[in-house]
């Protein structure tokens, strides 16, 4: 059984950073890539990052490219998310998330794995 539990969130100000952690367990990690999403009161689910197994590949989202960086310790099992020059219309629940196929380069259109979130509040 996969599991994701993530960490890291909290109430800043404009324009700090935070660091959020993804630990996963139920599989070996290394194999897989791995994506963060958010979303806010009242809005759909937003893409923020994704990063592929070996850790080469990156994408983000057009609101966070270039303030926001995803990356992978294998050796933790555990993703994170560097979020930088934090805004207010970042606030929103991050949730990281997987899919089941081995080895993926590129983003998948469906993740089947999710974990249960943390919240982001940034205040203005």
């Amino acid at each position: 059984q996969v599991q994701l539990v993530e960490s890291g969130g909290g109430l800043v100000q404009a324009g700090a950073s935070l660091r959020l952690s993804c630990a996963a367990s139920g599989r070996t990690f290394s194999n897989y890539a791995m994506g963060w999403f958010r979303q806010a009161p009242g809005k759909e689910r937003e893409f923020v990052a994704w990063i592929n197994w070996r850790g080469g590949n990156t994408y983000y989202g057009d609101s966070v490219s270039g303030r926001f960086t995803i990356s992978r310790d294998d050796a933790k099992n555990t993703v994170y998310l560097q979020m930088n020059s934090l805004k207010p219309e970042d606030t929103a629940v991050y949730y990281c998330a997987t899919d089941s196929r081995r080895y993926r380069d590129y983003p998948p259109r469906d993740y089947d794995y999710w974990g249960q979130g943390t919240q982001v509040t940034v205040s203005s």
